[in-house]
């Protein structure tokens, strides 16, 4: 009873009221997509009513443009699906698409983060050295793992580690009271980095701790994305948690009108402790991962827990992010030998924590699950909210399945976004047809983004399928190659799959009309979602 008290008293210590409604909408896409078809419609009328005797010349000056626009895309670096969708939009809506192109790609409000990102990553490109023994090891057995790692490094730091420790959790309730724990036993520094936090029974548990390190002199440091403060926290939520000793920051925060905010958003899951433990997942720090509220049904989630060399990789993560507004970045928590946990360690296999930066050219969320698909030899199966697939992934679990591996999807079964769920059902015929088996989670929502193959390779970590992750977001993930958990991961998956409805044609034929109606209308701009 005490113990609830304190965390009442303190979750109304930092309560503010909320900005969300107005300004949540001004802030949306929804908002900048009908400001550009208001601007569209008035460079169409106005010429009707002022320029009527060279109307000729004014529509010819709007071909001309629109073939302009058309030859850059065509030659951009752009990703094919997202050629055409821009390419639609222009032949539609000439001015406002090309606006609405330039304003996606002129990074407006984040040109200096973009510029300090990229920086942290060129400063640390070698700040873990890679043991080559251990390089050594994994091509005598010849599992290419090597082969993606050389991918990998190109665009970081992420050597790979044979003395780490990984420990699966199926739910989000599992990692949270694993979370207090490692938290409690807290000496050093506390580092934590979430795409979301929202105030509740899981933050406000979370929160007491780290308040409590804080005072002990702790350095306790926590980073969120900064669509909270217009979302789940107020505008001055760092401030409120400087006042308690713990350090602060918001990625990106949105500001008025200028802010291309929608791009480039932080969606990582890091916690890194002493350097002996680090968190990472789909989890974020809000009630329903707990299930503590329900949204959507019971909420599926799954994390990892690392003990070992490889927590070294998240620090780094973590310092890189965070360096970006300091003017002098210390990377020197990183670089510090690996800490031994307090209990000890049976590692197993081999762990890379990579991550996925939207500024460079490298997809490094979408090659790694491109890599699983074409090397596997007998299955994959994946868990993802989302599936919002670009030309190279979709061929990828298209081919799987044709050449006989046993591809299975699971997808909720109770959507949070309808039209992103009728996006994901827009791609099922195809894939059931090349023989690509889906199923949707009958008891609720699944937010785990997991890919787990051959009883040897897994994933776990933030990186859903679709374009937003795959494109536009700071990611991360653990890849896991031979650990003593893939068996569990594989295990987990089957029981989640034993609650999921299979998708058959039957069911595709048979689907709610918004869904058959919605999803093709929107897989024209679904790089946009």
């Amino acid at each position: 009873m005490e113990e609830m008290k304190d965390l009442k008293d303190t979750m109304v210590r930092l309560a503010k009221p909320k900005r969300k409604g107005i300004l949540s909408l001004i802030f949306s896409r929804f908002f900048i997509i009908i400001l550009l078809i208001l601007v569209e419609l008035a460079v169409m009328i106005i010429p009707l009513i002022l320029l009527t005797e060279h109307l000729q010349y004014f529509y010819i000056c709007m071909i001309i443009f629109t073939l302009i626009m058309l030859f850059y895309l065509f030659n951009s670096n752009m990703d094919s699906t997202a050629k055409l969708t821009w390419m639609l939009i222009i032949s539609v809506l000439q001015v406002a698409g090309a606006l609405m192109l330039l304003f996606t790609q002129s990074n407006t409000g984040q040109r200096m983060l973009r510029k300090r990102a990229l920086q942290m990553v060129d400063d640390t490109r070698d700040a873990i050295p890679q043991d080559p023994e251990v390089i050594a090891r994994l091509k005598e057995e010849d599992s290419c793992t090597d082969d993606l790692l050389t991918y990998l490094n190109r665009s970081g730091c992420f050597p790979v580690c044979d003395d780490t420790e990984v420990t699966y959790f199926p739910l989000g309730e599992d990692k949270f009271q694993a979370m207090l724990e490692e938290l409690s036993k807290a000496e050093e520094y506390i580092y934590m980095e979430y795409f979301i936090i929202e105030e509740g029974v899981m933050w406000g548990s979370i929160l007491k701790i780290l308040i409590e390190k804080a005072k002990a002199g702790v350095d306790v440091r926590v980073m969120y994305d900064g669509m909270c403060e217009i979302s789940t926290l107020p505008s001055n939520y760092c401030k409120l948690l400087e006042a308690e000793g713990i350090k602060a920051r918001s990625y990106a925060p949105i500001r008025p009108f200028i802010s291309s905010h929608y791009n480039y958003r932080d969606h990582r899951k890091i916690l890194v402790i002493d350097g002996k433990v680090a968190f990472n997942g789909g989890v974020n720090l809000a009630d329903e991962y707990i299930n503590e509220i329900e949204r959507f049904g019971h909420w599926k989630d799954t994390a990892v827990m690392l003990k070992g060399s490889a927590v070294r990789s998240f620090t780094l993560m973590f310092l890189q992010m965070w360096n970006i507004q300091e003017e002098t970045p210390d990377f020197s928590k990183a670089l510090e030998p690996a800490q031994k946990a307090t209990e000890p360690v049976h590692p197993s296999g081999y762990v890379v924590p990579y991550c996925d930066c939207p500024l460079d050219e490298d997809k490094v969320g979408e090659a790694v699950y491109i890599d699983t698909l074409y090397r596997a030899g007998n299955y994959v199966h994946v868990m993802t909210p989302y599936l919002i697939l670009d030309g190279e992934l979709e061929a990828a679990l298209l081919f799987a399945g044709q050449r006989g591996i046993d591809v299975k999807l699971i997808l909720p079964g109770i959507p949070d976004k309808k039209i992103a769920y009728a996006l994901a059902k827009s791609h099922y015929k195809r894939l059931l047809k090349a023989g690509v088996k889906i199923y949707e989670y009958t008891p609720g929502f699944v937010h785990a983004k997991v890919c787990v193959s051959d009883d040897e390779r897994a994933v776990v970590g933030t990186i859903n399928m679709d374009y937003r992750s795959l494109y536009h977001h700071f990611e991360c993930a653990t890849y896991m190659y031979k650990t003593d958990c893939v068996a569990q991961i594989e295990e987990d998956f089957q029981e989640t799959l034993a609650k999921c409805r299979q998708v058959t044609e039957e069911t595709v034929r048979n689907e709610e009309l918004f869904y058959k109606i919605v999803g093709p209308i929107a897989k024209l701009i679904a790089p946009l979602m």
